[in-house]
């Protein structure tokens, strides 16, 4: 997502003729670049869940619906509200669109990005969660998977080095996205201090955190910061936070996939602040 305004898509899908050269000249889709050539204030959205929640959704306005006899008649049956009326496509049609990989269940829509709310805004919220440069789609997605179902009420990130909420880490997050808004900041270290002067404490997970998280004291409002795999938080995001705590594990296994980490750390958040 950006928040550069350009006017409405107004593209094509991809043709043979004419190659990717010829197809980006004029405005359409270049084949083998599924996501990288949609212009910015497209977001696109496949899969079941993507796609009706995204219908569910009274924020997200859908500018094109593409559906299958099949998926037309689950969206009919599980009354799902129709924004617009879907083209009635095979599934081959929404295959050409996609990945060779993707799994579309028959739907596909272009649609509007989500507005991002100020840091002001999502500071009000219980729980936040902050990612720092963590750039895999698929792990983004997952995350946000897990921030909704333990109600978080914003993700904070930095526009630059993140994926776009679009295509694979909207697949990924299998709906989350209508749920949980992204906050992009400029300067993720200022954004944290703006949250810390906000009365919001700000725990950092590192695996040299002083204690584990579980016997870390938490009170909301709260901000977990994760960082990239590999590599964890930056320098002056750990001299930044509150407090840096770890993920103990009792098993062989003494590490976490990121967005594994994450639904562990959030779970424990919520449960933490939670209590009476």
């Amino acid at each position: 997502m950006s928040d550069r305004n350009r006017p409405p898509f107004k593209g094509q899908p991809f043709h043979a003729r004419g190659g990717a050269r010829g197809a980006a000249s004029r405005g359409e889709r270049p084949a083998g670049r599924p996501f990288g050539a949609w212009p910015d204030d497209v977001a696109i959205l496949y899969g079941w869940h993507s796609v009706s929640e995204a219908l569910r959704n009274p924020q997200r306005r859908i500018r094109r619906l593409l559906a299958t006899e099949n998926a037309i008649r689950r969206l009919t049956d599980e009354k799902v509200p129709l924004k617009l009326e879907p083209k009635l496509v095979r599934p081959g049609e929404i295959d050409r669109l996609l990945e060779a990989d993707a799994v579309h269940q028959g739907l596909f829509a272009e649609a509007d990005p989500l507005p991002s709310p100020s840091l002001a805004e999502a500071a009000s919220s219980d729980l936040l969660l902050v990612l720092d440069q963590i750039t895999d789609p698929h792990n983004v997605g997952a995350i946000v998977r897990s921030a909704a179902a333990l109600k978080v009420g914003a993700i904070v990130t930095t526009a630059r080095h993140s994926p776009a909420a679009t295509g694979v880490l909207a697949k990924s997050a299998s709906g989350g996205l209508e749920h949980v808004p992204f906050c992009f900041v400029p300067n993720l270290a200022r954004a944290l201090d703006e949250l810390k002067d906000r009365g919001v404490l700000v725990v950092g997970l590192d695996s040299e955190g002083a204690a584990d998280l579980a016997d870390t004291k938490l009170r909301a409002p709260l901000a977990l910061v994760l960082g990239a795999e590999g590599k964890g938080l930056r320098q002056l995001t750990r001299q930044t936070c509150d407090v840096l705590a770890r993920i103990d594990l009792p098993g062989a296994i003494v590490s976490l996939n990121v967005s594994n980490a994450a639904v562990l750390a959030l779970h424990m958040a919520r449960r933490a602040i939670s209590r009476p």
